[in-house]
């Protein structure tokens, strides 16, 4: 685990030396998880330092209804990232179950676009791990688990950076 979240974090700090930006993405409680992550990211975590390009796909409500009225929730995020996404940037996806269709669908596009992609997910449920990255869960309180993976992590590139 510890290696992962130190290859997580070198990925994040390449992403964002490199100018390109970190998004994230989630459902439910993983959805406040991922607008917090990228608060602490613009905003501050433990040491001043200027802001972080970062930002959650969770938060323009007129966006998720309108894109998911239109396209079906689905694509909520993807839609989103095929609007913002840039080759070289980074989409972390948070899920509890690891199968939330907008999340795998969001990881899928990502990659054909040339988006790096991490999941922050429990291994026994996902998928195909070969969409992305994959930080697993090893318990059943995966938030509390991927929040403080994510802000180790992002602790450790600020370090580096």
């Amino acid at each position: 685990m510890a290696g992962d979240i130190e290859q997580v974090a070198r990925i994040c700090t390449d992403t964002l030396k490199a100018g390109n930006k970190i998004m994230f993405c989630g459902n439910g409680g993983a959805a406040a998880d991922s607008q917090h992550l990228a608060a602490e990211l613009v905003g501050r975590y433990k040491l001043n330092r200027p802001a972080m390009n970062a930002l959650a796909l969770t938060v323009d409500t007129s966006i998720l209804t309108a894109v998911g009225n239109d396209y079906g929730y689905e694509t909520v995020f993807s839609r989103q990232l095929e609007g913002v996404g840039r080759p070289g940037d980074l989409l972390v996806g948070l899920s509890t179950s690891g199968n939330s269709r907008n999340i795998v669908l969001a990881m899928e596009l990502a990659r054909r676009m040339g988006v790096r992609t991490v999941a922050f997910d429990r291994p026994r449920r996902r998928r195909d791990e070969r969409r992305c990255g994959v930080l697993h869960c090893r318990s059943f309180r995966c938030h509390e688990q991927h929040s403080g993976d994510a802000h180790c992590s992002g602790a450790s590139g600020l370090r580096t950076g």
